[in-house]
């Protein structure tokens, strides 16, 4: 391994083991242009908005409509190109019908698209635009990231709605504190790989989407796109040499 600092066209912090960093991802050159936020948009460090936000805000949907995989996903993006992610994005998916729950199309906008506003809030109510809105044959509800302010649309089925008993178990001291207490032998953490794993996969599904033309049909427990074999080279990538599993 080159000594930090060294073996670049351009010189990197003495606090930063390049090569290190790198890690599986093909070599490169360090640019600031990568570290220390920005590998977030660059395909072979990171996955975009929608990498960066969606599980965080997928979540809650996911788990509470238990999706599971998605049958099909289409995308639409502004430019983009084999280097990085686009500026905005589209996704469409579509959950089958599992154990008594119907089919699902779910939507994901990132990049300044937005849902068209609900019908029911009025000109001054607020609109959580920045989480999720679920549409239901007899109402709809909205929430922000990360679960916030759950709300029923329209407000005034606000007024007289009870909150139902607590019967999840809740985080105490924090989602950290709660992957320690896994990783000492405890209860499995609330987003164990059983559940963050394929929820996970969701969410890079829309990438592979963002990169691949057309509806693609996705056959979940062999993870391969079915009606795209050019899009399956997204599925998995090619590990740097010395980084292989």
């Amino acid at each position: 391994m080159l000594p930090r600092g060294q073996g670049t066209s351009r010189p990197y912090p003495d606090t930063l083991d390049w090569d290190l960093w790198l890690g599986p991802a093909p070599h490169r050159d360090y640019h600031p242009s990568y570290v220390p936020f920005d590998w977030r948009g660059w395909w072979d460090f990171g996955t975009g908005a929608l990498g960066d936000m969606g599980c965080h805000i997928i979540d809650h949907p996911y788990w509470a409509l238990k999706l599971g995989h998605p049958e099909s996903v289409e995308a639409s993006s502004s430019h983009i190109n084999s280097e990085t992610a686009p500026l905005a994005s589209i996704i469409t998916y579509q959950f089958p019908a599992r154990e008594d729950l119907p089919p699902v199309r779910m939507h994901w906008y990132d990049g300044g698209h937005k849902p068209p506003r609900p019908a029911e809030l009025g000109p001054e109510d607020e609109w959580l635009v920045d989480g999720c809105l679920y549409v239901g044959d007899k109402g709809k509800i909205m929430h922000k990231s990360y679960g916030g302010k759950p709300t029923l649309i329209p407000l005034s089925r606000m007024e007289d709605f009870e909150r139902p008993a607590k019967t999840i178990p809740r985080v105490k001291d924090g989602h950290e504190q709660n992957w320690i207490d896994a990783c000492k032998g405890g209860e499995p953490a609330c987003s164990n790989f059983n559940y963050s794993g394929p929820m996970t996969e969701v969410v890079l599904l829309g990438n592979l989407a963002i990169r691949a033309e057309g509806p693609l049909l996705w056959d979940g427990p062999n993870m391969r796109v079915t009606n795209n074999e050019s899009a399956n080279q997204f599925v998995q990538r090619e590990y740097r040499k010395g980084w292989t599993l």
